[in-house]
């Protein structure tokens, strides 16, 4: 269990966790599981951070924390979102082509416009918040995962070899578990909570369809997209309330 927690850390953060834990198939499998726990240890992060900046203009603390939320997280789901804009578009609908853009390494200028707009949004959020934006922070990471773990639930995954095929394996009944259990934390945070349950689910849903008709499933790429508008759709709809 705790090996499969750390993996989930390792794979979802920079935080320093053994390597063997990589070395262990049944662990990278179980991992699947703990991701939303993992965005609840990130926001819960980015909240300490928030608190410790609650004295600084807000401008300035929301760009500190959006500067946190990219290293913690090694930009993993940015790049994601990038490559998917860049197939997006360039892919002219054509699912091999798609495919084949989201494999290239460089960014192209739809890419780098998703990446902007994405930064952008979140710290226009963060600064339209509360002083520490609590519930924000701590519900946009946590459904941000939580998503993942939907999507390898309810989708085929069609990267043959890919980082995620491992997780393909996950035990389906503990996922659904830790699925039901950040609904019922959603629940908790009140009208915020349901707020942020309901874009993230219409995001899931909208992204989920698309992927469908294009891909005919989800690859590693696009689930970091996912993940990315998520979070972006979470705070904006919490900064609009």
């Amino acid at each position: 269990m705790m090996r499969s927690l750390l993996a989930a850390i390792g794979f979802l953060t920079r935080l320093p966790v053994p390597a063997d834990v990589f070395d262990d198939e049944r662990a990278k499998a179980a991992s699947l599981a703990w991701y939303p726990l993992v965005g609840l240890l990130l926001g819960a992060l980015l909240s300490a951070l928030a608190w410790l900046l609650r004295d600084t203009p807000s401008l300035l603390s929301s760009g500190l924390v959006v500067v946190a939320w990219v290293a913690l997280t090694g930009a993993l789901h940015l790049d994601g979102l990038a490559d998917s804009a860049d197939a997006w578009i360039g892919g002219l609908g054509d699912r091999e082509k798609t495919l084949a853009i989201m494999k290239d390494p460089r960014c192209g200028p739809a890419g780098v416009v998703a990446l902007v707009l994405a930064l952008l949004l979140k710290f226009a959020a963060l600064a339209s918040l509360p002083v520490v934006p609590w519930s924000a922070l701590l519900l946009a990471p946590l459904l941000a995962r939580a998503g993942l773990t939907a999507l390898f639930l309810t989708m085929p995954y069609v990267r043959g070899g890919g980082l995620g095929t491992v997780l393909t394996n996950a035990p389906r009944g503990t996922c659904f578990v830790a699925l039901a259990i950040t609904a019922g934390l959603c629940l908790l945070g009140g009208w915020r909570g349901l707020l942020a349950l309901a874009a993230a689910t219409l995001v899931f849903g909208v992204w989920r369809m698309a992927c469908l008709r294009r891909l005919g499933g989800f690859t590693g790429d696009t689930a970091g997209a996912l993940a990315e508008m998520v979070e972006v759709a979470v705070l904006v709809v919490l900064a609009l309330r």
